[in-house]
């Protein structure tokens, strides 16, 4: 049956943190020798994966216990990101030879490290408790029962891998614009390179990128989207009411909150509060009038250290824009898997994606291109395995998978830095950095960031500047 991808009138995008595929689904299926519902294979967990420890022995997956009492932050601390790690999780060493094949057996190694490390720096979110083995703990269907009950109610994609083995800010550059232009790593402060925004923009087609509740980071990624009009960004209460009045453009991009006590779920902290904001978004779009026409996509940017037990394939297609890779890496090869899901009436429930070609977030740029007619951005994406084929009813059904489901609530809570997280700081650096008109009349090239103690300084901080950058183009715009 052909694709149904000319009945959706809008994609709404909301991309989590750094989470791997087994760490969240890895036991959907499971239960039922992981084979959905429809007979289709699931590459989940058996309980029977391992990983060695420092001294050579195997340490097996396990189902994080519901009687665990950090069980919604785990795994108690924030393991080794970025790409020299991910390499070393991957290969068991940060600088593989040239085809070496990725085993996937250093996770534990690692984390070792990383609870080390955090410990000597005396973070105060690492669990007092936590050991290397907890890496290897996965979530279960009853522990995240929104997320899970999405993936069965609708689809799941089970070879969706992060575009670059490494950190947050080049796999979201990636998403947006089909390149890092070289980066691997979050020390970039902004891309000179065209985004699926601009693109769109170019047809004639409406976006939005709504943050959390301060104004959205990626706002500040491209040039196309830093001089964009303010009405193409917002909070998400205003992503809520335009679900509501079915005003949403034709593609979204939602930024969970990036605070320590946020619901973005980066380890280690609350998983609860980020099936609590999947249930918030898809509650605001199947109560909504546009529901019959709306793809939803979860997808995670990263895996971010957590375990998983499936080799990343090392057919990716470079970008061929003519930048170099940080570290010599020529992004042939792609990250770890990432939990995705797929939810629309036009998708059949207890579907498995899979595509022809590999997918990773530059399928959802392919999947735009081909509904509104947008160009490709690089190679990547052209190259890109599309989502398109995920909607094959004719007809939208009218049954609600999550109806008497509730998000869980963490009871207790692992102990949490007070102070702003590092996306934080990162998106603080990059508002202090906009050519703002200060009180003497000068064009403030990069004002110097203040001392921002806490999340909600920092939230403070972002929205009073950005207030101040929209003020100012519309003077220059004479609006």
């Amino acid at each position: 049956m052909a694709d149904q991808l000319g009945q959706i009138q809008h994609i709404v995008q909301l991309m989590l943190e750094n989470r791997s595929l087994d760490q969240m689904l890895g036991f959907l299926y499971a239960d039922n020798g992981n084979v959905s519902p429809q007979g289709s294979p699931f590459e989940g967990l058996t309980g029977k994966e391992t990983n060695p420890d420092d001294q050579g022995r195997p340490i097996a997956v396990f189902r994080i216990p519901p009687t665990h009492t950090h069980r919604y932050q785990m795994p108690g601390a924030d393991p080794a990101e970025g790409f020299l790690n991910t390499n070393f999780q991957l290969f068991s060493t940060n600088t593989p030879p040239p085809g070496a094949k990725p085993t996937n057996q250093g996770f534990v190694v690692s984390f070792k490290g990383a609870i080390a490390s955090d410990r000597a720096k005396g973070y105060k979110d690492t669990s007092p408790d936590v050991t290397p083995a907890d890496i290897m703990g996965s979530y279960t269907p009853e522990l995240l029962p929104i997320l899970s009950g999405l993936a069965k109610g609708f689809a799941v994609c089970d070879v969706w891998h992060a575009s670059v083995p490494s950190q947050t800010i080049p796999n979201r550059a990636f998403a947006a614009a089909g390149t890092s232009q070289g980066h691997v790593s979050n020390s970039v402060k902004s891309f000179t390179c065209p985004s699926i925004y601009g693109r769109l923009s170019d047809k004639g087609v409406d976006w939005a990128i709504f943050g959390y509740t301060a104004a959205p980071l990626t706002r500040l990624d491209f040039l196309d989207t830093k001089s964009a009009d303010k009405s193409h960004f917002g909070l998400f209460a205003d992503f809520q009411k335009r679900a509501a009045a079915g005003t949403l453009p034709a593609y979204t991009f939602l930024e969970p909150s990036w605070s320590a006590a946020g619901n973005s779920q980066h380890p280690n902290y609350d998983v609860a509060a980020g099936e609590a904001l999947i249930h918030d978004v898809y509650t605001a779009l199947r109560n909504g009038p546009a529901w019959a026409s709306t793809l939803l996509i979860i997808t995670y940017d990263e895996a971010g250290g957590t375990y998983d037990h499936v080799p990343p394939p090392a057919n990716a297609t470079p970008p061929g824009d003519g930048t170099v890779g940080d570290m010599g890496f020529d992004f042939t090869r792609f990250g770890v898997r990432i939990p995705a899901v797929l939810v629309s009436p036009l998708i059949a429930a207890g579907t498995v994606y899979r595509a022809a070609g590999p997918i990773d977030h530059t399928s959802v740029l392919k999947t735009i291109q081909e509904r509104w007619g947008t160009a490709p951005l690089t190679a990547r994406d052209a190259a890109a395995a599309s989502l398109g084929e995920v909607l094959t009813l004719a007809q939208p059904r009218t049954d609600d998978p999550l109806q008497g489901v509730a998000p869980p609530v963490a009871k207790v809570m692992a102990p949490t830095q007070t102070a702003p997280s590092e996306m934080e700081l990162l998106h603080a650096e990059r508002v202090a950095a906009l050519p703002i008109l200060n009180a003497h009349g000068v064009y403030e090239e990069a004002a110097p960031l203040p001392v921002l103690h806490t999340s909600a300084e920092v939230t403070q901080f972002i929205n009073q500047r950005m207030a101040a950058w929209d003020a100012q183009l519309d003077r220059l715009k004479g609006g």
